[in-house]
């Protein structure tokens, strides 16, 4: 069994397919050099001005973009520093680069899907009755992605995966109708071993099952005969966005959901891909921390929704389903219901970052405390804005990171961020058992989150993710008691970082000067 994780596994991969970008970016300036110094030597006045006039228009557009200023920064720099190799670069990985045909094959879907979840008006009204700020963040949620709040849905939480793991499978065994999972890494191993025998058992009893991964995420950890073996045994399986060398301009863009849906009324979310050391078999990182939600009642289908959208978007021409309301299943009020939850999903193909929206909410919703865990924090200014405002205000802001970190780099760069934010009042805490995979948050002992969704620019902003929003409810005070747990396991770095050497701060403004490139 390798050691290496499927996150570190994704992650060289997707390094190598951006040096590779680099790499050509490069060499374009350096042909574009010598090119000068051979045919225009001559002419290099008007090619300099040529080559300027180009990249001030590159500038403007990107000015005109709507992303985060830290974003359109690093990349105004490198246009105008560097001409040729900024602007190839940008082209290759900068434009969150979803292609023409798929932006419209997204829409085409989400017009046809989305307008089938329910309004969630009358659990909204009810929200706002008893909690108008927790109300304002679900209103905007549904107006941004279409997603409702539900009052009819019970949530249990998971404070370690592998407790969802044996709930997933219990759960799994039941299935009457059928079973969709998505995941962004499968690893061919034992955790998910035990889960194919249940899906094969249950395609014998006429349940149709289907399985979405990532082939970035799971590169490494599948064989490329991994969907033809699951197929013969009557499991429909799917990768989203393949991995080819080339130009792909679409391979930024990755599925990191996590979601089960069994018979349109149990769903299981969270940050657990399906691989062993989520579940504590191989642990090459000390222990690894994660979490994750069951939902029972009519908010699973907002995750049914979510995985119908990937799985459709990208099905082959005629494969893709005729009837969705056949998956839409009007679940029971489940009589363990209590309090509100808000299932909801992100994307790149619009230009609303929900995810971190729903973050900085959190923050901005917070008059006692504010805590959040991520295993990456490479946050955008408005989000930093966020927390240090509320921390500002007298809020109690922690964040909690990995004591061993699975990318160094990454690492590296996410303790560049601390010193700005514990200046501003901000508690840091590095969990030492090991490596923390969650993504979560907690407010005020009123409302929570728990999805995929880390505190990094490729989740707000290029990845497909998913989460759950949660208030009124035990599973709130559940998730509250496991930061507590996380803390009590954890050590405050707050004053490490609150005046750092100058040349740790020098190192930090250049790490974080390419945050947004990571």
């Amino acid at each position: 069994m390798s050691a290496e994780t499927v996150e570190t596994a994704a992650s060289v991969n997707n390094g190598t397919k951006r040096l590779i970008f680099v790499c050509i970016a490069i060499v374009l300036q350096l042909a574009v050099v010598l090119l000068i110094n051979r045919f225009f030597a001559e002419h290099f006045l008007v090619y300099s001005i040529i080559e300027h006039i180009v990249a001030i228009l590159a500038v403007l557009f990107i000015y005109n973009e709507n992303k985060p200023s830290a974003m359109k920064m690093v990349w105004t720099m490198l246009i105008l520093t560097f001409p040729i190799f900024g602007i190839t670069l940008y082209l290759l990985i900068g434009l969150n680069a979803h292609t023409l045909k798929m932006y419209k094959r997204y829409h085409e879907i989400d017009r046809d899907l989305l307008p089938l979840l329910p309004s969630g008006e009358l659990a909204l009204r009810h929200l706002r009755e008893s909690d108008p700020r927790a109300a304002n963040i679900c209103n905007y949620v549904r107006c941004a992605s279409s997603y409702p709040v539900f009052d009819d849905t019970a949530i249990t939480y998971y404070a370690d995966a592998a407790e969802g793991l044996a709930a997933q499978r219990e759960e799994l065994a039941k299935a009457r109708r059928f079973i969709f999972m998505e995941y962004h890494a499968i690893q061919d191993a034992e955790s998910w071993h035990s889960i194919q025998d249940i899906l094969e058992e249950r395609v014998k009893a006429g349940v149709e099952v289907r399985v979405f991964y990532d082939d970035m995420g799971s590169i490494g950890f599948v064989n490329t005969d991994f969907v033809g073996r699951l197929e013969a045994k009557g499991i429909k399986a799917q990768v989203f966005n393949p991995f080819a060398p080339g130009l792909n301009a679409f391979l930024n863009n990755r599925d990191h959901r996590k979601i089960t849906v069994i018979d349109g009324l149990v769903g299981f979310t969270g940050g657990y891909n399906l691989a062993n050391e989520y579940f504590h078999l191989t642990e090459p990182f000390g222990f690894w921390k994660d979490t994750g939600v069951k939902l029972t009642g009519p908010a699973v289908k907002s995750l049914t929704v979510a995985f119908l959208e990937m799985w459709n978007a990208t099905i082959g021409a005629g494969e893709e389903d005729t009837d969705y309301r056949q998956y839409l299943v009007n679940a029971p009020k489940s009589p363990e219901a209590e309090g509100f939850v808000l299932p909801y999903a992100d994307g790149p193909m619009d230009e609303v970052a929900v995810g971190e929206d729903v973050y900085i909410s959190v923050a901005e919703y917070a008059t006692d405390y504010a805590w959040f865990v991520t295993p990456y924090l490479i946050i955008t200014d408005e989000m930093n804005r966020a927390f240090t405002l509320a921390a500002q205000r007298g809020v109690d802001v922690r964040i909690i990171t990995p004591g061993i970190p699975d990318k160094k780099l990454v690492y590296s760069l996410t303790r560049s961020y601390y010193h700005n934010l514990v200046r501003h009042g901000v508690r840091i805490f590095e969990y030492t058992p090991g490596f923390c995979h969650a993504k979560m948050s907690v407010t005020d002992d009123a409302l929570a989150t728990c999805g995929t969704i880390n505190l990094d620019y490729r989740s707000l902003y290029h990845h497909f993710e998913n989460g759950c929003l949660y208030c009124g409810c035990a599973a709130v005070a559940d998730t509250k008691r496991d930061f507590e747990q996380m803390f009590a396991e954890s050590r405050e770095v707050t004053e490490d970082y609150r005046d750092p050497k100058s040349t740790r701060r020098l190192a930090n403004l250049i790490l974080r000067l390419f945050a947004p490139l990571m």
